[in-house]
């Protein structure tokens, strides 16, 4: 018996599987490897080769397991708006599907990876559980509806379940395994230094300390620990909140993150200024004191060793980096 993880094979996905590993408990993926890598999966755990929208992988998936961890789906929130109908069919569609064969092989615990997208742009500046949701993409809205399928389940049939949103996950648990995303900071930073280009920072006239955006960074190892306590959790019957911000609680500006870029690879460099892009707050950070209550949620690792174990497995991926 143990724990499916859906995208399991993915950048965040396959540090959950190794925080089970880590914890002596069992793991299973399901993964259609459109973002993910097989190599990302550890030997001896077992890996269906699937989508979530193939109803008999995911029945045979489910077999003999304790619970899921949900971590696949359409995670690019810009192109979700070009590709609404593809988001809510890897979103909605297969969780849906995902959610009809657990509850006919009465497996009964599900922990969500949702989203800070949920919140859209919040008008507060430290967010909590309670702030309203307002996603403005469907990649947002369509994490919003996972939250709500999950609710109705549990009112349902007795799902228990509970639903985690953070911000921007960054660095690396192992050299072995990076952050792909051709989206997220980390990466283009890294993959214009590489090339030798230069980064680029959007707006230097906010109202910040240093005048760029203030964004919530947490190191994916992190991230991975409290879906494994929520899963313990929620194996325990302990009571649970439906949904838990992971949030840093202060935040780190786009100079920042610059700045430590250029102190951790060596490569000098000054970023190219642009013009801020609309849209763009000032500000979002999130707490993250209900998880810390619940799930043992803390900030373990510090920017500087965020920037320094993301760059370890920028380099180490070398010619399997994707171009």
């Amino acid at each position: 018996m143990g724990w499916l993880v859906t995208g399991g094979a993915g950048y965040i996905g396959s540090h959950v599987v190794r925080a089970f590993q880590a914890a002596g408990i069992e793991a299973s993926v399901l993964d259609d490897l459109s973002t993910g890598f097989d190599a990302f999966v550890p030997d001896g755990v077992p890996l269906t080769k699937a989508t979530l929208l193939d109803r008999d992988a995911v029945r045979a998936a489910l077999q003999g397991v304790d619970g899921v961890v949900h971590v696949a789906g359409f995670k690019y929130a810009g192109v979700s708006v070009q590709q609404p109908l593809h988001c809510y069919e890897q979103n909605v569609s297969a969780m849906v599907i995902l959610l009809q064969e657990m509850r006919d092989a009465g497996v009964d615990k599900l922990v969500f990876s949702s989203s800070a997208a949920t919140f859209g742009t919040p008008d507060v500046d430290l967010v909590t559980e309670q702030t309203a949701t307002r996603p403005e993409s469907p990649y947002g809205e369509s994490k919003l509806i996972g939250e709500w399928l999950l609710k109705d389940a549990g009112r349902a049939h007795g799902l228990q379940h509970t639903s985690l949103r953070y911000f921007n996950v960054v660095g690396s648990g192992t050299p072995e395994l990076f952050d792909a995303s051709p989206h997220n900071l980390f990466p283009l930073v890294f993959d214009a230094l590489v090339n030798g280009r230069t980064p680029k920072i959007f707006g230097d006239d906010y109202n910040t300390p240093d005048g760029t955006c203030v964004r919530d960074y947490i190191h994916v190892a992190d991230l991975a620990e409290a879906h494994v306590a929520a899963a313990l959790r929620l194996a325990a019957g302990e009571s649970i909140e439906p949904v838990y911000n992971l949030g840093s609680g202060a935040g780190s500006s786009v100079r920042q993150i610059m700045d430590t870029i250029r102190d951790v690879t060596g490569i000098p460099f000054e970023p190219e200024m642009h013009p801020r892009r609309p849209g763009d707050p000032d500000q979002i950070v999130a707490t993250g004191e209900l998880a810390a209550r619940d799930l043992d949620w803390q900030m373990r690792h510090t920017l500087q060793q965020m920037v320094s174990t993301a760059w370890e497995a920028r380099q180490k991926a070398g010619d399997a980096y994707p171009a």
